[in-house]
């Protein structure tokens, strides 16, 4: 710090004052790369305008306070080299004059929450991922916990849900319910850092259903926040005076948002238009043709439903969509989401389809993580056990289960796709073969981006064998 606060005596005031009166707020103030999902990395450049106004509007469309009302505290942990991190950690907080903690660089593999417990922020956004791996984590420790105090949580965590549920948002909390929450509850929080954080945030990818309702449970509602690079960041908003369950909340004040080439379902592409949207990609002009309209209106290449009221669910991205051989579209997330609410001991899932006569499906089990890499390991987690233990098997890693096809844990798979499909609308979207696999996706695997998104292609590619077996005639 010393040594970059000396910088500062070595540029004349004059010079300086130069610089800053010769920025314009249409000229590009930064260059942020896409993280490479869908194809090649592009560099979207975002103006002074658009970084100033989206830290200043977005924020406050989250709750986030001016330090004269309430000093915010947050901890940054996620790449500055993504959108998601330089809007919320860096120009947000040179905005409202936030307190910001910068954790370390295994605050990933483990020494996130160390950050925290010293921190309090009082506001805190995580990837979905990151918010899964807490999740699991407790799960962890929570099977591991002898019979009452599994109890205790059990009880606190229902009572809990079942009032977030049926009153979403209000502060009038039964006697059980601050009971529940005093006894257990608040202690979670604590073991987390986050007990005097009043805003827990997740973008960059859609939550699942358990995720949300688990975190519900602890008292921890999740505000979804949703844009891309493309956007500066968060385009729509989810907080405290926003919400519903599942969505991402409405388009921030002064944006709007809408939907083209709706489906019968309401299901249509997600537009943006706002001083959010940025001013093109750098030497790429007709990409930037292809991404924003005549009208100015900036294609997001993700499908979504608005309901009456403006709020937004994103259902998928269009290019992930799976059209059949038979001309079905599909969207996968939904379906994947059902297979891991239905079979816990499921960590990652990936339906295949895409111009097939029928859907099949890639599972990963869920593994623990080597504490030094965060790669995953052969050896189930306490939840995963769990769930083997209750079906009748003895086995305590991945290997054990995919090298001898263990019977158990096949037959409950096989049990929990059938429930998946009776659930299902149409014969269509029937998962009618699946395979496990030896090994967790994750960023050295190559199945994630660095933001933990799931690269879609590159599971294809690499795992084109496996595949191709479901399809032989």
């Amino acid at each position: 710090m010393q040594e970059f606060m000396e910088l500062g005596n070595e540029i004349p005031d004059a010079t300086l004052n130069d610089i800053i009166s010769s920025q314009k707020p249409n000229q590009c103030c930064v260059l942020v790369y896409t993280s490479g999902t869908t194809g090649k990395p592009k560099g979207a450049m975002l103006s002074h305008d658009n970084i100033t106004w989206t830290a200043a509007h977005a924020s406050r469309a989250g709750d986030m306070q001016p330090a004269e009302i309430q000093q915010e505290t947050i901890v940054s942990y996620l790449p500055l080299s993504h959108i998601a991190a330089q809007i919320y950690d860096l120009w947000t907080g040179i905005k409202w004059g936030e307190q910001v903690y910068f954790a370390e660089p295994d605050a990933l593999k483990g020494s996130l929450v160390n950050t925290l417990k010293e921190a309090q922020p009082t506001s805190h956004m995580g990837v979905p991922r990151v918010w899964e791996k807490i999740m699991e984590k407790l799960k962890d420790m929570c099977a591991q916990s002898g019979f009452m105090k599994k109890k205790m949580l059990s009880w606190a965590m229902s009572i809990s849900l079942e009032r977030n549920l049926s009153c979403s948002g209000s502060d009038l909390k039964p006697f059980r319910t601050r009971l529940a929450d005093y006894l257990v509850l608040a202690k979670i929080r604590s073991a987390l850092g986050f007990s005097h954080c009043q805003k827990h945030f997740s973008g960059a990818a859609p939550l699942t259903t358990e995720t949300l309702d688990f975190f519900l449970s602890l008292n921890i509602p999740l505000y979804q926040a949703y844009g891309m690079s493309e956007t500066t960041g968060p385009h729509c908003m989810s907080g405290p005076y926003v919400y519903r369950r599942c969505s991402c909340g409405k388009a921030v004040p002064g944006c709007k948002v809408k939907l083209v080439n709706e489906d019968a379902d309401g299901n249509g592409e997600i537009c943006f238009w706002g001083r959010t949207v940025f001013m093109g990609y750098l030497n790429m002009e007709d990409k930037t043709k292809e991404a924003i309209d005549d009208d100015g209106w900036l294609h997001s290449g993700d499908l979504g439903r608005l309901d009456k009221d403006g709020f937004l669910y994103v259902t998928g991205r269009i290019k992930e969509l799976i059209i059949t051989a038979g001309g079905e579209n599909v969207p996968p997330i939904p379906i994947e989401d059902e297979v891991k609410k239905e079979l816990p001991i499921v960590s990652n899932a990936m339906l295949i389809g895409d111009q097939k006569k029928f859907l099949s499906i890639l599972l990963t089990l869920k593994s623990t993580l080597d504490p030094d890499t965060s790669d995953p390991t052969d050896n189930l987690t306490e939840q995963a056990r769990e769930f083997c233990q209750k079906i009748g098997s003895k086995a305590t890693t991945v290997s054990e289960i995919v090298a001898t096809r263990d019977q158990a844990v096949y037959q409950a798979i096989q049990e929990g796709i059938d429930r998946v499909n009776m659930k299902s609308t149409a014969s269509v979207q029937h998962i009618q073969k699946w395979t496990l696999l030896e090994r967790d996706f994750s960023i050295s695997g190559g199945e994630f981006g660095p933001t933990m998104k799931l690269k879609r292609p590159a599971v294809l590619e690499k795992y084109k064998d496996e595949i191709n077996s479901f399809y032989k005639e």
